[in-house]
């Protein structure tokens, strides 16, 4: 059986780091800091929280760096970081994740297509940041992060049907804001 083999490109960086460099904390600062950043900010929606998160963050990978075991790459263990702390803040807010139980039908899959929207990234983005809470968390993490709703009930301790259907209620009120905003998909 094949392993996955992560090639990280700063592992120099990380080993300094690891020696105690403040000069390699730095450039590895410099080199995650804004898409860090625009993480948590997709989950958190308040811009000083996610600069909260994002020190946090750093401070938290660079004191526990030596627990750093090289199974991913640094990126990837300073982003799951990074959600972590976004959504214990979250949690802090409490916020409320809608339960299954009032859905009456639930389609199982919705085709991309139907929701396809032809619009400036910017436009969609804002209207992002009008969701809710639990809306905008599970449609950042799936959409934007790349998790499968197992992932996401993992992360935020919600079952995989409570994620799908945030999900897809996500996608229906962001229709609905982009709709409002006079923006419709041809």
């Amino acid at each position: 059986m094949l392993e996955a083999v992560y090639i990280d490109k700063n592992l120099e960086l990380v080993k300094e780091c690891m020696q105690g460099s403040r000069a390699a904390q730095f450039e590895l600062y410099k080199l995650y800091a804004k898409a860090m950043y625009n993480v948590a900010l997709r989950i958190l929606n308040y811009e000083e929280e996610a600069e909260d998160v994002l020190q946090e963050s750093f401070l938290d990978a660079f004191t526990r760096i030596v627990d750093f075991r090289q199974e991913t790459t640094f990126g990837l263990w300073l982003k799951q970081i990074v959600i972590n702390k976004s959504i214990n803040y979250l949690r802090k807010r409490k916020f409320e994740f809608v339960g299954t139980d009032e859905i009456s039908e639930m389609p199982d899959e919705i085709s991309a297509d139907e929701y396809e929207v032809k619009l400036q990234a910017d436009e969609i983005r804002n209207a992002i940041t009008e969701l809710p809470d639990g809306y905008r968390v599970v449609l950042s993490l799936y959409l934007l992060e790349g998790y499968d709703h197992e992932e996401i009930a993992h992360i935020l301790k919600i079952s995989e049907n409570t994620s799908r259907t945030q999900y897809m209620r996500a996608k229906k009120k962001l229709k609905n804001i982009l709709e409002q905003k006079g923006m419709r998909d041809e």
